[in-house]
């Protein structure tokens, strides 16, 4: 295999790793009826002039399985930290008590767990769209190897294990998802 087609297959490599990643990362974020600190994680907080994330100004918990506790290293922040939770649009209601924040989550409906269900869905489409991308790239990079004179059976042998390779993140990919789908469709 030449070095540039090998450097092509590694980055190929790479690019489906972090799609898996990201996947992955977007999953945490939805919520599924239970409390979880993953759930701020976007959250950024005004502080001294500069957006800070949320868990570097304060501590994020969890209480129990339906509440988020939120206690800011200065009292100072209660506030600014509640503006940017509600701000963040997520459909959480942030309670002030003068030293905490607590966040209870309501229990899922059932139509709002066919919309998450949805959500990760397309979460997960998303995955394998980017996963496609890459393996457009892969194969362009392998055809124009063959063109500049690597062997067309070795080619097509490259092409089989990209597309195994493909065929393998996929599954990954359905994996997460319904391990997802499962969480939120639990009551």
């Amino acid at each position: 295999m030449t070095e540039e087609l090998e450097m092509a297959m590694e980055i190929g490599q790479e690019g489906m790793d972090s799609a898996m990643q990201h996947l992955a990362a977007e999953l945490t974020k939805v919520r599924a009826g239970k409390a979880s600190p993953s759930m701020l994680s976007g959250i950024m907080v005004e502080y001294y002039g500069s957006p800070t994330p949320l868990n570097q100004v304060s501590n994020v918990g969890t209480t129990d399985s339906r509440t988020i506790s939120i206690q800011p290293f200065e009292k100072s922040l209660l506030g600014t930290i509640e503006r940017s939770i509600f701000e963040a649009n997520l459909g959480l209601t942030p309670m002030n008590d003068g030293e905490f924040i607590r966040i209870n989550i309501p229990a899922l409906t059932e139509e709002r767990r066919k919309i998450l269900v949805k959500q990760v869905k397309g979460l997960g489409e998303d995955a394998k769209v980017s996963i496609r991308n890459v393996r457009h790239k892969m194969m362009d990079a392998i055809k124009a190897a063959v063109k500049a004179g690597y062997s067309e059976d070795a080619g097509k042998r490259n092409e089989d294990e990209v597309e195994k390779i493909v065929k393998a993140y996929y599954a990954k990919s359905d994996e997460l998802v319904e391990v997802k789908e499962k969480d939120i469709m639990t009551i």
